[in-house]
């Protein structure tokens, strides 16, 4: 890996870094403390490494540390006739044996096999860490007590130096011509495009290569700000992000992502060789694929996205103005045209207006219940083959079946999930399925 030196405000990078990492810390009930004056000044180094490395240590400590704090300090020390820059992670987690230090730096080795079994990861996210600190001309120093905690600190120059590449992060990216890395390859059928977002243009031609044979229609982006770009543009049906590029990286990437409206329900697979499912999910990815890519895999990933719905119709019956959008929003991610009901009655009246592909039906709701709409629904020839999916909080009996004459796709439970599998759950069982229906409409196809 090559270096891409800039200047930058080191108090901002570090305003910046705990805006996004706030959620990811508050997730096992972690508090965070930020010792960080704001005349620290700048420092000339890789900007993307050193982001990335405080996260490192960041996601770390909020995964070793259950209902405590973590502090980050940051201080500008002078050795050696020269400005350090110093970060520290403090954490009063699980801590580590002196055998465990030992073993720290070492890739794909963790603390032992049942901190493996309980907490996950690689082994990788502190060599790599480690390395970018040493690219750099600094390092990286623990102190750790079982039971009491961590301390990983790193020093960096305030102005680092690189033999290899000292130039402008936007002169180092080998980048295709703009009219190629920026459109789809064909004229896409936009359910089945996939926008890779990488600077890597070796990772981009073996995502295209790979993506093409299963179907998959590829636009291009050698950089943040181009990605957010396209994904505006061109509304694709997933996009796959890399982590580790100069300037905007992916983390920012996807913070603006999930805060824009207008492309926020658009999933996002992570692609990187950094290792951190949890910050990733915390900031809204729908999956996490590390490198080496697996084709299989990554295609596999993908396929649960495609847009299999063109043009169809859905209508959301529940009471509850809060759900409806929700619902209305992943349906329409995913192509469908969507009409909303605040009871039964309502909704036999859309039904009567145009006719839907799918019904997603609450069961509890005033005036006419699910149960009465369903058993209307059926009363009519043309309507009964119209596939429901039941959203409900209520437990769904043998009898509540029967009382709903069988007809359904499925149940799905309302507070057995959080929003973004309640979405997940909707978009596996019903875009990838009721499309493919059997031509026998009285069948029952339950979730299980």
């Amino acid at each position: 890996m090559d270096l891409y030196l800039e200047t930058f405000d080191v108090a901002e990078l570090v305003r910046g870094v705990v805006g996004t990492i706030e959620p990811l810390i508050a997730k096992n009930g972690n508090a965070l403390a930020v010792d960080c004056p704001g005349d620290l000044g700048t420092m000339h180094a890789d900007l993307t490494k050193v982001r990335q490395a405080l996260f490192n240590l960041l996601s770390n400590a909020a995964k070793f540390t259950d209902r405590g704090t973590i502090t980050l300090r940051a201080a500008i020390e002078r050795a050696e006739d020269r400005g350090w820059v110093v970060l520290t992670v403090r954490d009063s987690g699980i801590g580590m044996t002196p055998d465990q230090l030992k073993r720290l730096f070492q890739p794909f080795t963790q603390a032992d096999a049942s901190t493996t079994r309980k907490y996950g990861g690689t082994g990788l996210g502190l060599t790599i860490t480690r390395r970018f600190c040493q690219m750099m001309g600094g390092d990286i120093i623990v102190e750790s007590e079982s039971g009491r905690g961590s301390a990983f600190t790193i020093r960096l120059p305030a102005e680092a130096r690189n033999d290899v590449a000292d130039s402008d992060p936007s002169e180092a990216v080998d980048d295709a011509p703009a009219s190629e890395a920026s459109t789809p390859d064909a004229p896409p059928d936009l359910g089945d495009t996939v926008l890779v977002i990488d600077d890597d243009p070796t990772v981009r031609d073996l995502m295209r290569r790979a993506l093409k044979k299963d179907g998959f229609q590829v636009a291009y982006a050698a950089g943040g700000e181009e990605g957010l770009r396209l994904a505006r543009e061109i509304r694709p049906a997933a996009i796959t992000l890399d982590v580790m590029m100069p300037g905007m990286d992916g983390w920012a990437v996807l913070e603006a992502l999930k805060s824009s409206p207008d492309v926020a329900e658009i999933p996002v697979v992570m692609v990187t060789i950094v290792d951190d499912k949890n910050l990733g999910y915390a900031l809204g990815a729908s999956d996490y694929l590390t490198k080496p890519i697996d084709r299989k895999r990554l295609t596999t990933v993908l396929k649960k996205y495609r847009r299999t719905c063109t043009d169809c119709r859905a209508l959301v019956v529940d009471d509850d103005a809060a759900t409806r959008q929700m619902v209305r929003h992943s349906l329409e991610a995913d192509g469908w045209v969507v009409s909303e009901a605040e009871d039964g009655r309502v909704g036999l009246e859309r039904v009567a207006e145009a006719t839907p592909d799918l019904i997603v039906l609450d069961l509890m709701m005033p005036g006419m219940d699910g149960f009465g709409f369903a058993q209307e629904l059926r009363r009519r020839e043309a309507w009964r083959t119209i596939p429901i999916l039941v959203l409900t909080a209520k437990d769904v009996t043998a009898e509540d079946r029967i009382r709903l004459n069988g007809h359904i796709l499925g149940v799905v439970r309302k507070d057995a999930y959080s929003r973004g599998r309640l979405l997940d759950e909707i978009r596996r069982e019903v875009v990838d399925r009721v499309r493919k229906r059997s031509a026998r409409p009285a069948d029952v196809q339950g979730l299980g």
